[in-house]
């Protein structure tokens, strides 16, 4: 069984039930996610065996969310203990032509106030096949920018495969900031997740020409990106559709070898929580390319993990490898007897 590590922060999310906002509800629903988190409890359902990094209050909250983790196989013996709060979101449903919202509560808390001398990454690493963290680590704090490139480039020592999700967020830095850090992060990974906005607004890259595809448009930007950091082996990204907050179309991309290999386009109606759909897909790459899968398999898989985490609720993806594949093989509404 493949070692797995990820990096990064889980949050309490709070929200009310579709069809109120945040400042009228009396009642919230509680859930534990975040990029980093999602695509390990995702990965250990998978089959894998997933260590996450990371720091919790020891109060109730933090227990509940090493008690999410534990529960779905994720091992937490790199999870420390300290500091007053746990980073919390609240998560505002959007409907028909009102789009989601999302307001951080996450300052000072226990994770972005990790120090260096909490992390051992020379024990962490040690046997692990592969390291994912994202772009909104980098982002919670200065201190956590540079610990994600220290870790990077411990993981680079160890000859450990490495995946980045740019992630942006445009609540959490500017553009400017996350460009700068991503250049400095870029040539420590194996494996990117990025899209043509990210190339052009994060990245800086001369325009793709007028006229062309948007498959075109990508093959330019991965073609443009592999050429200045020729260590990135892999590229990824999805394809969306916003045709409301409820119905969405959803095409995967996997850029290797110099080929770029898609998949099915999904048409998700009726969307139940979009959130960790990204991360859902992003577990689905790295599982194709840990275990081997042909290209043209990964993103159909990839895409068929993501499809369907709009359907559960939460941040995290909880389906197993045969249910994601006989999910990708089948009749849209299937009755499964």
């Amino acid at each position: 069984m493949k070692k797995i590590v990820t990096l990064g922060e889980i949050l309490l999310r709070l929200s009310p039930k579709p069809g109120e906002r945040v400042h009228q509800s009396n009642q919230l629903l509680m859930h534990y996610g975040g990029a980093e988190a999602n695509v390990g409890v995702a990965l250990a359902n998978l089959g894998m065996q997933v260590y996450f990094v990371s720091k919790v209050p020891n109060n109730p909250l933090g227990q509940g969310a090493i008690r999410h983790l534990n529960a779905n196989q994720v091992h937490t013996d790199y999870v420390k203990k300290g500091g007053e709060r746990l980073g919390t979101y609240y998560m505002e449903p959007g409907v028909g032509g009102r789009s989601t919202q999302v307001i951080y509560d996450r300052k000072n808390s226990s994770f972005t106030l990790m120090e260096y001398d909490e992390v051992n990454f020379e024990a962490i690493f040690k046997d692990a096949s592969l390291f994912h963290v994202s772009g909104i680590t980098p982002a919670v704090s200065a201190m956590m920018r540079e610990l994600t490139i220290h870790a990077l480039k411990k993981a680079k020592e160890k000859g450990v495969l490495t995946s980045f999700d740019f992630n942006y967020r445009s609540k959490l830095w500017s553009q400017e900031e996350a460009g700068a850090t991503i250049k400095e992060i870029l040539p420590y990974i194996d494996i990117c997740s990025c899209g043509e906005l990210d190339a052009l607004y994060l990245l800086g890259l001369p325009q793709a020409g007028e006229g062309m595809q948007q498959e075109e448009r990508l093959r330019y930007y991965y073609h443009s990106l592999q050429s200045q950091y020729p260590n990135i082996k892999y590229f990824t990204s999805t394809f969306r559709e916003v045709i409301s907050a409820s119905t969405n179309t959803l095409q995967g991309n996997y850029y290797v070898d110099g080929k770029l290999h898609q998949s099915k386009v999904y048409h998700i109606d009726h969307i139940v929580d979009r959130v960790g759909a990204g991360d859902a897909f992003a577990s689905g790459i790295l599982y194709g390319i840990i275990t081997n899968i042909s290209p043209e398999r990964t993103v159909s898989f990839a895409t068929a993990a993501a499809a369907l985490k709009h359907t559960i609720h939460g941040d995290s993806n909880t389906f197993s490898a045969e249910e994601i594949t006989a999910f990708a093989n089948q009749e849209s509404g299937k009755i499964v007897r």
